[in-house]
């Protein structure tokens, strides 16, 4: 069967040494069924002749932004359009950085800008290259796009050095590309909620209280989890995020609000995962006009309990595997465990703030506690560590969920 029938995808091949690479990448993807155009920077076309990719490709290859024979039909935009999906493969860090730039001084950074399709990058650089703080905060900035990061993979590197930095081999690539374009994937037909973000629960019509919640794991979560095959829903508190591909996102600002939200999607779900700064307390009284200020040097402030969102889900009769995130400043794990048996859920997934660490940091770590024990996802990329979670959680729907089901696939 050919999982890609159809399939328009531009490749994008950028000038590391994990360009001959792509001569498979393109072989496997027209093998699914795929339509494949290639893009090439001039640094590709020293590790790999243009030539190769167009015998494999069946198109033409294009490398100059300024083609007299293409801008006469607007060539960078007519590719940009044809695309279903954009591939950048090998990713370099300089291609990293212009991407999240936005440059256009090339073709194929013209295409990734003028395109509206989804772009997937696959990183390959020197281990140093890869974790420097430049080239995180880079990612960082494509991930907040929507783009889908694609490895790198641990192993040995063409400088000499063993480490972080490894292109994806493309038989990999192309089971990501699959994933990413048919839904497909180990979670294929799981339906799937998640909370993400902060809540703010409202002063007067200008203020509120909240917390420095950023969302980022809960979305790595929610994307890592549609990239799974899931059906995932989004509820997401007010943060400035795009929403990752094929999620469907519900936008809410209060942790009541976030309660109705998950309460009229939770039935039927299979997975809830609960990563949301839910804001634990509300005024007693929200005022219709803007508090004033008084000559008083204190006012005080009247607060209620809000809503146990975890709780309320994971004592429900058709209550899915819930999963609950717990941030803490100190004695973390301790803290989880009476959490997960205080709330009736089945995992928790804790991890440190403050200390110089906080909720929007790019890198974290995990430690998941269950009835069984304790398992530690990191410290690594968000992102990576939302992959991480997902395997884990698919593993966990196998064996207590829906076993019969998964054993008839």
């Amino acid at each position: 069967m050919e999982r890609l029938a159809g399939q328009r995808i531009l490749l994008g091949i950028t000038g590391g040494i994990a360009a001959y690479k792509c001569a498979e990448f393109v072989r496997l993807l027209r093998a699914e069924g795929a339509e494949v155009r290639v893009v090439m920077t001039a640094g590709a076309c020293e590790f790999i002749a243009p030539l190769t990719l167009q015998a494999l490709s069946g198109e033409r290859v294009r490398t100059d932004l300024l083609d007299t024979d293409a801008e006469a039909a607007m060539g960078h935009i007519e590719l940009a359009r044809w695309a279903d999906h954009v591939v950048v493969a090998p990713a370099t860090a300089d291609t990293l950085a212009r991407l999240a730039q936005g440059r256009a001084d090339d073709l194929l950074a013209t295409v990734c800008l003028a395109t509206a399709a989804p772009i997937a990058v696959a990183p390959a650089m020197n281990r140093v290259m890869w974790d420097h703080p430049a080239t995180r905060a880079n990612i960082a900035t494509l991930e907040d796009r929507g783009t889908a990061i694609l490895g790198p993979e641990q192993g040995d590197q063409a400088c000499g050095e063993t480490g972080a930095g490894r292109m994806r081999e493309p038989a990999m690539l192309v089971e990501d590309l699959v994933g990413l374009l048919t839904g497909s994937g180990p979670l294929a037909g799981v339906r799937v909620v998640i909370t993400a973000g902060p809540t703010r629960e409202p002063l007067d019509p200008v203020r509120y209280l909240s917390n420095y919640s950023s969302g980022r794991m809960g979305f790595a979560i929610a994307a890592a989890a549609a990239r799974a095959g899931a059906d995932v829903t989004l509820v997401a508190g007010p943060v400035d995020r795009p929403s990752p591909p094929g999620v469907e996102r519900v936008d809410i600002e209060s942790a009541r609000e976030m309660l109705a939200a998950v309460e009229a999607r939770i039935s039927g779900s299979e997975l809830f995962i609960a990563t949301a700064a839910v804001a634990d307390y509300r005024p007693v009284e929200h005022a219709a006009d803007k508090i004033k200020k008084t000559d008083e040097g204190e006012r005080a402030l009247r607060l209620t309990r809000n809503p146990d969102i975890l709780a309320t889900i994971a004592a429900r009769a058709d209550a899915p595997l819930t999963v609950g995130f717990a941030a803490e400043t100190g004695d973390v794990v301790a803290y989880a465990r009476s959490k997960r048996e205080a709330k009736g859920v089945d995992l928790i997934c804790a991890n440190t703030v403050g200390h110089g660490r906080g909720f929007g940091d790019v890198a974290s770590t995990l430690t998941v506690v269950s009835a069984g024990g304790e398992r530690t996802l990191g410290p690594a990329r968000k992102d990576a560590l939302a992959r991480e979670l997902i395997a884990l959680l698919t593993d966990e729907l196998d064996a207590r969920c829906r076993p019969a089901e998964r054993l008839k696939q």
